[in-house]
Parts: C-alpha cells; sequence; structure tokens
C-alpha cells in the first residue's frame, strides 16, 4: 500500500515539511510490512496554478504537468493531506494540486494532518469538503497539532506523546479504507 504525505505549503520556512518527516519517520516505526511510505512535496512539484481550458472531471489533461502529477497521484492508494491555516481556509497550493486531477483522488482513503489558529481545524473542515466532492474516502483521520511554533523553533518538529499515539490510529483508518 503506498501511502502519501502531501505537504501542502510551500512558503520559506514553513513548518509543513518538518511535520511531514517527523510522520514518515512515524509510520516507519510502526513496521507495516506492506507499507510504502513516500513525501509528496508540493514544493518541488512546482505545479502552476490550473489555467487549462478543460476541466479535470473532463479527463482531458492538456497542461504540461497534469500528466505527470495524474500519473503520481494515481499510484497513491492513501493520502495524508498536512497543510496550515491560512486565514481559517487551508493553503493555494494544495487545493491547486487537488484540482488539477480529477479521477485519480477517487475512491482512496484521506486523512489531514493540521496547524494553526483553532489548531487547524477550519482548514481540515474546508479540505473534507473538497475531498469528499472529488470521490475520496474521509477514514475520519485527523491530527491538530496543538502550539506548532513553539514546538518547530528547531529544524524538527517536536510531538507530544498523544501527535505519536495518534500516527497509528491514522494509518489503521487509512489501511482500513483502502481497497488494495
Amino acid at each position: 500500500m503506498n501511502i502519501f504525505i502531501i505537504v501542502g505549503s510551500i512558503r520559506e520556512g514553513r513548518v509543513a515539511i518538518k511535520v511531514a518527516d517527523w510522520l514518515a519517520a512515524e509510520i516507519k516505526k510502526l513496521e507495516f510490512s506492506t507499507l510504502n511510505v513516500e513525501t509528496v512535496d508540493l514544493k518541488e512539484w512546482d505545479l502552476p496554478f490550473f489555467a487549462g481550458k478543460n476541466s479535470p472531471a473532463t479527463g482531458i489533461y492538456d497542461q504540461p504537468k497534469q500528466q505527470e502529477w495524474g500519473n503520481k497521484i494515481a499510484s497513491g492508494d492513501a493520502f495524508i493531506f498536512i497543510t496550515p491555516e491560512y486565514n481559517h481556509g487551508y493553503s493555494p497550493v494544495l487545493k491547486n494540486a487537488i484540482d488539477y486531477v480529477y479521477k485519480e483522488w477517487q475512491g482512496k482513503p484521506s486523512a489531514f494532518v493540521s496547524y494553526g489558529g483553532t489548531n487547524g481545524s477550519r482548514s481540515i473542515d474546508q479540505l473534507k469538503q473538497v475531498c469528499g466532492f472529488m470521490g475520496m474516502i474521509d477514514s475520519n483521520a485527523v491530527i491538530e497539532l496543538r502550539d506548532i511554533f513553539n514546538r518547530t523553533r528547531t529544524e524538527i518538529f517536536e510531538p507530544n506523546e498523544f501527535d505519536t499515539k495518534a500516527v497509528k490510529s491514522v494509518v489503521n483508518k487509512l489501511i482500513q479504507y483502502a481497497n488494495v
């Protein structure tokens, strides 16, 4: 089973990559023999804002990176989205990445990790709505990271016992809902 951790922030000094590194390491510690975990960093993908003539729902991908992104997403079995909360919502770069393709998301379970105002709960609420429309399965697996700025002063994210415990629950829910 391929679990992709989607890093939904590209800002300089971003916290999301620290959280992604921690999350990937924690999942690997669980020693599930059938799991492959990969961090998919939207900063590295550098997807231009979607401006295609055809809606991705048509399956006609006329943007240069659309087919490449579609192939990447199609190879994932489940997704963990990491997003900061920006102005009571999730990041625009993550919205763009989701909107780039359509059928590749369908029928795949999603989980959410967020931080920021209200510990990211508002960004998760909005992201769940969009993922549901895209046909993703809501595994109801959520990690809201509290006090994020005090826990990311160094180059690594400093989890607490609740964060670490929640990772196993997230993975188990993704496995439960994945059709692999």
